[in-house]
């Protein structure tokens, strides 16, 4: 690993451990490093000491789990498609999730049954199995643009569906946790999904790197290095199904963070998927949990959609993106 990634590696780290910090320590009612500290290695049962290690630190790690799987999955889409506007928001993986949650809400009985994680498995499978058949339909001539205007249209068509599911059951209220996204329902046993599915399907996700570095090259130039672009692609589909129902049965939909974090990393350090997929975690990390910050912080005691805070960064950088592709 170079320098310059050593400083950014550096840089995201000191970003995120900051904003750990900030998250379990500022809120409603500020509390004492001193207090967070006791929370964690000397433990009494008193309110400020429950709300840190129950309330705050659970959703604080779960941003930053989930911060790194968007920037994660955004890296491996970019790679695989050789596409710097792709992500999973975009690819509408997040909002098939979203929907799946959103409709099973609406059958009290099987909600009870399956409840937000394995819907949200059985959302983001369907939408990405829609999304790998766009990718695959002209393997050595991939239609970049057809598969973005594909993806956007299949995340328009997955939260129209959820709107009119949510309207006729009574449950707008609920949806609109999952269309603007939030951390405001995480506790201990989302971490714990977080870190078994996410952490199992990053590891593995990390071992892929050198094959998505040779896709990314193009495809007669993987083909002639004896690799297999659409065996790689479908590898890296099947792991972000996990990826981003984890997250999103956690936080609902969170859009961006997987399109600006490996873009900027690429940029600074290159086409080396080793380096951006690693790096592309750490920077999710860290702008997730200040965006959350921001939205705990932002208008007190009331809580802000956390999507809108990485909407207004990454509204204008795709707009930007886009115009420097046909440019």
């Amino acid at each position: 690993m170079n320098k310059k990634a050593i400083s950014l590696a550096l840089l995201c780290c000191i970003a995120a451990a900051a904003g750990l910090i900030v998250a379990v320590s500022a809120g409603a009612k500020n509390i004492p490093l001193q207090t967070v500290w006791n929370s964690l290695f000397h433990y009494e049962d008193i309110l400020d000491m429950q709300l840190v290690r129950n309330g705050r630190l659970p959703r604080a790690l779960s941003a930053a789990l989930i911060g790194g799987f968007l920037g994660i999955s955004g890296a491996m889409m970019q790679g695989v498609t050789r596409n710097p506007i792709a992500e999973p928001s975009m690819m509408g993986i997040t909002q098939g999730a979203a929907l799946a949650v959103a409709a099973l809400s609406a059958i009290p009985r099987l909600y009870g049954l399956f409840g937000n994680t394995l819907a949200a498995f059985i959302g983001a499978a369907l939408s990405s199995f829609l999304v790998l058949l766009f990718s695959m339909q002209n393997a050595r001539n991939m239609n970049l643009s057809r598969l973005l205007l594909a993806g956007t249209a299949l995340s328009t068509f997955f939260l129209s569906l959820a709107m009119i599911i949510a309207m006729l059951s009574n449950k707008s209220q609920e949806l609109a946790f999952w269309v603007g996204g939030g951390l405001r329902t995480a506790a201990w046993h989302s971490v714990w999904l977080l870190l078994i599915v996410g952490g199992v399907c990053t590891a593995l996700a990390l071992t892929l790197s050198h094959r998505i570095n040779i896709v990314s090259l193009g495809e007669d130039v993987a083909i002639g290095l004896g690799e297999n672009p659409a065996k790689v692609r479908v590898f890296s589909i099947l792991l972000l199904i996990p990826l981003c129902a984890s997250s999103v049965a956690v936080a609902g939909n969170i859009a961006f963070v997987g399109l600006i974090v490996p873009h900027i990393i690429r940029k600074t350090l290159g086409g080396d998927y080793r380096l951006i997929m690693p790096l592309s975690f750490i920077g999710g990390s860290a702008l997730l949990i200040w965006a959350d910050v921001a939205a705990r912080l932002i208008n007190q005691p009331y809580e802000t959609p956390i999507g809108l805070f990485t909407a207004i960064i990454g509204v204008p950088f795709f707009l930007w993106l886009v115009r420097k592709e046909n440019g």
